[in-house]
């Protein structure tokens, strides 16, 4: 699907089926000097640089689409460390003693029509064919980037109800994305 080389190592990281701010997940990122994409581990929250504390991450996990470009949280991010998985990118962050955190935030945008009656934003769905800029791959300028941030049709998506336990980050099994029976 991300075109990760088979002999790149994958990281070793349990299944999710209800993941919450802070938790480790998987992306993918470009290693330019390899010219290889490759599957990584990050925070789930965008800590930047410059942040002295990591607890900053926490009000960094969606970065809103507009004006991503001008947000001091977001904009190196955005210019430099983009990930395709879509709607997440990525920044590394190093503690007072040195550690060096990995994280990213989920990109929002305004809301089709399909998402309007669940939730006031949706992550951005980014299309296949602009993995190669979004990820680095290729040029792309600011403007081509914004671009890239448009807002998915609805007809491209599919909603279903999901069970309540999702709710709950304690909660964390495959039954969470079962599709529920048609109310009757």
């Amino acid at each position: 699907m991300f075109s990760i080389p088979p002999l790149r190592s994958a990281p070793n990281i349990a299944p999710s089926c209800n993941v919450a701010p802070t938790d480790p997940l998987p992306v993918v990122r470009y290693d330019a000097k390899d010219h290889q994409r490759s599957l990584d581990v990050m925070r789930c929250e965008l800590v930047p640089f410059w942040a002295k504390d990591i607890k900053v991450g926490l009000a960094n996990i969606n970065a809103k689409a507009e004006g991503i470009e001008k947000k001091p949280a977001f904009r190196e991010a955005f210019r430099r460390r983009r990930c395709p998985v879509p709607g997440r990118w990525e920044k590394n962050w190093r503690s007072p003693a040195g550690e060096r955190i990995r994280s990213f935030a989920i990109v929002t945008t305004e809301l089709n029509e399909l998402c309007a009656r669940l939730h006031n934003r949706m992550p951005v769905v980014l299309k296949p064919e602009a993995r190669p800029e979004w990820l680095g791959e290729e040029p792309a300028d600011e403007a081509r980037l914004k671009s890239m941030l448009a807002l998915s049709p609805s007809d491209d998506m599919v909603c279903r109800p999901v069970n309540a336990r999702v709710g709950n980050v304690k909660n964390n099994d495959p039954s969470l994305i079962e599709p529920l029976p048609a109310a009757g």
